[in-house]
């Protein structure tokens, strides 16, 4: 049996699409679920779902019962008023609960910056759960990808109405990014493989080395229209998140991880591609994903 965690968030559900694609006589899959009436018909119709959260020790030693394989994802939750502590909320009792449960593999979903990333906010304290899974002793897989393509989708409206997109990132340095579908195609394939053993990390690192400006010339190119990058601060991107009502302690947390992403450069060029996890391209992306959404705001021009 497989359990999967945020099955309708953007990671979640594709790792749930690529396993009911995959699963002719393989395991089970049973979903946690806050929401289960956002899942789909189609997952609904195939899957055991537990609602609740996971952070729910009694949820989820519901739906680990009887499992061996476990996806796990920390949810974002803004209105946190402890990075940290939202984290351990959710890894303390994954720790509690799985012993004993039959659970011998996790993969879960991290971030490039080990052993670099110091004081970097959600990057850190995803980190630090990285350790304390691994303290468990189960075998694990902490799938790592640098920025999200997806972290464009909620400015699409921006990039159609008014040709521009924010990014708290040097406009001349490398910014290496993934997309989601091969994170979720990369968990899925770890999760239906029983035979991997031991701890260790896993780069999901797209085939691009493109900058901001660069990033900028490729939508523009895609949408066939000029589309620029604009550059905003630590200072700026945490003011922003705090007048959208963004608590101060996950504010200041992403804030400490765009120092830190700025600083110390782990999701800049050094980091090498990952061609076999994560294959697509950001052109490909923008044609498939990005074009589509900006489309379906209406506000093109």
């Amino acid at each position: 049996m497989i359990v999967v965690t945020t099955p309708t968030g953007q990671i979640g559900r594709e790792v749930v699409d690529r396993l009911l694609d995959a699963l002719e006589g393989a395991p089970g899959i049973r979903v946690i679920a806050r929401d289960p009436a956002r899942l789909p018909a189609r997952v609904r119709e195939r899957v055991e779902v537990v609602p609740g959260s996971h952070a729910d020790p009694v949820v989820l030693k519901e739906a680990c019962a009887g499992a061996d394989r476990l996806f796990w994802l920390v949810p974002p939750t803004p209105s946190a008023d402890s990075v940290e502590g939202h984290f351990r909320a959710f890894t303390e009792p994954l720790r509690e609960v799985t012993a004993g449960q039959g659970v011998e593999r996790i993969v879960g979903v991290s971030t490039l910056g080990r052993p670099v990333a110091k004081n970097a906010g959600q990057i850190s304290a995803s980190l630090a759960m990285d350790e304390a899974i691994a303290a468990m002793g189960v075998h694990y897989r902490a799938l790592c990808p640098p920025f999200l393509m997806e972290n464009l989708l909620g400015q699409a409206e921006s990039i159609g109405t008014s040709g521009v997109f924010f990014l708290a990132a040097a406009e001349d340095r490398v910014l290496r990014t993934c997309a989601t579908r091969d994170i979720g195609a990369t968990a899925a394939r770890l999760l239906l493989d029983g035979t991997w053993t031991g701890q260790d990390d896993v780069p999901l690192v797209g085939p691009d080395d493109l900058t901001p400006e660069g990033m900028a010339r490729v939508v523009s190119e895609v949408l066939d229209r000029p589309v620029r990058f604009q550059a905003v601060s630590s200072a700026d991107y945490k003011a922003t998140l705090l007048s959208h009502g963004v608590s101060e302690a996950w504010s200041r947390g992403l804030a400490d991880m765009v120092d830190a992403l700025r600083d110390q450069g782990f999701y800049g060029a050094g980091a090498p591609s990952t061609p076999e996890t994560a294959p697509t391209g950001f052109r490909q992306w923008c044609e498939e994903v990005l074009r589509p959404a900006v489309m379906a705001t209406g506000s093109q021009g």
